[in-house]
């Protein structure tokens, strides 16, 4: 395609040079024409200027002719070559607009596309584009036919016939899917703007929907359901929800138009909340527990969280870590007569319990 182009490149007036050869040789005919006139006698003269002694001589002479003779064969051939030079300045102005195209300036994706020409004859049509590099010949004066199929690609084309060329852009159709990204897949319970969604809309053949579109984000959690629209910009919509109070998984839906895509979040509960803990004797010393953990919304904390222990006495600083588990954290302390116990969980810190022993 490249090769085509390159031998035979485009040009907004593609009849200048030969009709600039056509008027050479018309001319070069006028002049060949006028030049015969001192070639119709050999003498130079003409028999209507001969006396009647040289005209009774060469009467017989066809090279002698009378001037009137002369002047009308003349006057024909000028009237032809006329004739000629007319006829040619029609074809060549048919020629030169037979290529003239008439196209939108833009076409939606898959919809085809019908270019009406003018003329006659056959010419060669070029189409470049996003994927696509066609040619083909056609019939002048006939629509040119560019199916769906050949123009699914949004972007810029460039369409050729005949040495004229011209733009036009395919848009994308309607949208069709949406690819969804939702962002984390676990996020804290009762946290403000901690979800993120972002969609991609595109039509049947893939391309971008770049036209401004409404995007309706869902998340339901249990029917309890929290919704926001938002239009998209370049083929993207963003949104950033909240995250419900209780624990659990919630549906995050992003749709337009016909077309929808659910994904799963998996709220679970934040950060511990108000822990609380007792300690009591036993035969290794000392046995501190939490009682049930939950976060600042009443969610228990996942099993496996860290809870730390710290026992201090004039013997120095003792820490346990516990995990949760079945909702509490239990852990051994070593046995002091007197001793500050704390307990915390990340950065959150519970009740401290001064131990005296008897």
């Amino acid at each position: 395609m490249n090769s085509l182009l390159v031998e035979r490149p485009f040009s907004s007036a593609p009849v200048e040079r030969p009709f600039r050869v056509a008027s050479l040789a018309i001319l070069e005919e006028w002049v060949r024409m006028l030049r015969s006139k001192s070639s119709a006698s050999p003498a130079g003269e003409y028999c209507d200027r001969m006396d009647a002694s040289l005209q009774a001589r060469s009467a017989d002479d066809s090279r002698c002719k009378p001037r009137s003779t002369w002047l009308a064969g003349t006057a024909a051939k000028v009237a032809m070559a006329c004739a000629a030079f007319l006829f040619v300045v029609c074809c060549l102005g048919l020629y030169g607009f037979a290529g003239e195209l008439n196209v939108p300036a833009t076409v939606t994706a898959g919809s085809g596309l019908s270019i009406p020409t003018s003329g006659s004859g056959d010419a060669t049509l070029y189409l470049v584009g996003p994927g696509t590099a066609i040619a083909r010949k056609v019939q002048l004066g006939a629509n040119v036919q560019l199916s769906g199929e050949e123009l699914e690609n949004a972007g810029r084309y460039v369409i050729a016939l005949d040495g004229n060329s011209t733009t036009f852009f395919v848009t994308a159709a309607p949208v069709h899917s949406v690819a969804f990204l939702a962002r984390p897949s676990r996020v804290p319970a009762d946290t403000h703007n901690v979800i993120s969604g972002t969609a991609f809309l595109f039509d049947r053949y893939q391309n971008l929907v770049l036209q401004p579109q409404p995007v309706k984000f869902e998340l339901n959690e249990n029917g309890q359901v929290v919704a926001r629209t938002e239009t998209s910009k370049d083929g993207v919509a963003y949104t950033k929800l909240d995250s419900s109070k209780k624990a659990g998984p919630a549906q995050f839906t992003a749709a337009s138009g016909d077309a929808s895509v659910r994904r799963v979040v998996q709220q679970v509960a934040a950060d511990p909340c108000n822990i609380r803990m007792s300690v009591q004797r036993d035969p290794k010393g000392i046995l501190a527990r939490t009682d049930p953990i939950r976060d600042c919304s009443g969610n228990p904390v996942p099993d496996g969280t860290i809870v730390t222990f710290t026992a201090t006495d004039a013997q120095g600083k003792s820490t346990v870590d516990a995990r949760i588990k079945q909702g509490i954290a239990q852990a051994q302390l070593p046995a002091s007569r007197d001793a500050t116990i704390s307990v915390a969980s990340g950065v959150v810190v519970g009740n401290e319990i001064k131990w005296r022993s008897e």
